[in-house]
């Protein structure tokens, strides 16, 4: 029999992500009480991994009773109304400084209503951004927990002691208030699309430019993992080219369906952009990149209506340095969009993002984990207040170093038919944020010659109406 109140956390589902986050805080000695709402999946996980420290109920009430107060109970379920009907569930059960840890995905402003609707009952609500997948949860996440401030310490040592580590350092830290863990984990996912999208844009390059066949592109990539672009993603892409299909014959990469799925955190942030006025163009491509990857009809339809001729080049040193370093001044680019709309939230929610410290717990456990991150951290150390990495000068250097081939590779691109608008939308981005003209004073011209929507002059202060005269109207 497990003694009453002898449990230091209580884990709410039992598939992949919860079954293998409850393993590893049991790894480090906390006793973990284990709760699916289908017994079966419970019964399963204790059958397969028996562990000391890690026990099953089957009994709402009876898991409540068995955890330390204040109690920790972690949720990691699907988002969305299980998130909510557990709530319900469980809210007759706690108590006032109870609290509730949804590691799920889910959407920041739930997350905020959630933490608003649990305070007046004395309930302390966490939004826990878990980034790293089933590994990570198993070995170490990325931790990014968003709640009261004042609350999270009696969460804090279990979260920082299974968390991956950044040489010494956990990474998890306490983001900020309410929905903050979740909104930070959401533009993560963001960021993560687009890297994975200008990835995906130099396989293209290499393959259908440069004729490189799935060998060859494995070397590149492995290649490239040793240097600056040395990340988790770049990681497993050398090793994707590399893996054969031992049924079939060739390598896997080559039996894939050409269609990419997505969950919607990086159209939730694309949205969310939208709404705050920040431009993260590249993510918002990325995001319709994978749409256009469905519509496989429509492209074949279009593709024998509009063939491209693929015009070979040589696949020298060259060309692969071009293309390393557009992928690596790329990577800027959407960092500095992803970054640019943490700045954003945390003026708009009030929260107090530390964004070097942001970066840094990115640097292990997660999906963009980066040696690339260890700069970002280091722009945040140098100016706390930066309004956007690209100001900052390794940044610059960098942009004024890799921007050359960035536009022979996409002018390469465009001219051969290949889709790059990750890439594209790179360009874009830092040429508009460098140029001081942008055509926006004709844009408000016309607005303000069919709407009346006024505009501001460059010679004096205030708003200005203009009654426009029909020269070439009529």
């Amino acid at each position: 029999m497990i003694r009453m109140k002898c449990m230091d956390i209580g884990m709410v589902g039992m598939a992949v992500m919860g079954s293998n986050m409850a393993l590893n805080m049991a790894d480090h000695g906390f006793d973990v009480a284990c709760y699916n709402y289908t017994p079966d999946l419970t019964e399963k996980v204790m059958r397969e991994h028996p562990h000391e420290h890690m026990h099953g109920f089957f009994d709402l009430k009876e898991f409540v009773a068995a955890l330390k107060k204040p109690r920790k109970i972690m949720f990691l379920i699907m988002a969305g109304n299980p998130v909510d009907s557990m709530i319900e569930q469980l809210v007759p059960l706690l108590e006032a400084g109870d609290m509730i840890l949804d590691g799920g995905n889910s959407f920041f402003e739930d997350t905020r209503r959630r933490h608003d609707l649990l305070k007046a009952e004395g309930i302390r609500y966490f939004g826990v951004g878990i980034s790293g997948g089933e590994k990570g949860a198993r070995r170490g996440p990325c931790i990014m927990p968003g709640g009261d401030a004042d609350a999270y310490e009696a969460v804090r040592p279990i979260y920082e002691a299974v968390a991956a580590r950044a040489g010494e350092a956990p990474c998890c830290a306490y983001i900020g208030s309410d929905g903050a863990g979740h909104y930070v984990k959401m533009v993560h996912n963001g960021i993560e699309y687009a890297d994975m999208q200008l990835i995906a844009e130099s396989y293209l390059l290499l393959k259908h430019v440069g004729g490189a066949d799935n060998q060859k592109i494995a070397d590149v990539f492995h290649a490239w993992n040793q240097g600056e672009l040395k990340s988790f993603l770049i990681g497993i892409t050398a090793d994707i080219f590399a893996e054969q299909d031992d049924a079939a014959g060739g390598q896997i990469i080559d039996k894939i369906v050409d269609s990419a799925g997505q969950k919607g955190t990086g159209r939730w942030t694309s949205i969310q952009a939208m709404k705050q006025g920040v431009n993260i163009s590249m993510i918002t491509a990325a995001c319709n990149a994978r749409v256009m990857s469905n519509a496989a009809a429509e492209r074949g339809a279009m593709a024998s209506s509009f063939p491209v001729s693929e015009a070979r080049i040589q696949i020298d040193a060259s060309f692969l340095e071009d293309v390393r370093r557009s992928l690596y001044v790329g990577k800027i680019a959407a960092y500095a969009q992803g970054f640019a709309l943490y700045r954003s939230a945390a003026d708009l929610y009030g929260w107090d993002l530390n964004l070097g410290r942001i970066a840094s717990i990115f640097r292990a456990g997660c999906i963009i984990q980066a040696e690339f991150l260890n700069k970002i951290t280091e722009a945040y150390q140098r100016q706390p207040k930066l309004t956007n990495i690209m100001l900052d000068p390794f940044f610059q250097a960098k942009i004024h170093e890799n921007l050359p081939s960035l536009r022979k590779i996409v002018g390469l691109a465009l001219q051969q038919g290949i889709p790059v608008p990750a890439l594209v939308n790179a360009v874009e981005y830092m040429d508009a944020f460098r140029s001081s003209h942008l055509g926006a004073n004709l844009i408000q011209a016309q607005r303000d010659y069919f709407g009346a929507h006024t505009y501001q002059r460059v010679d004096r202060e205030g708003s200005f109406h203009h009654e426009w005269q029909e020269h070439y109207t009529k």
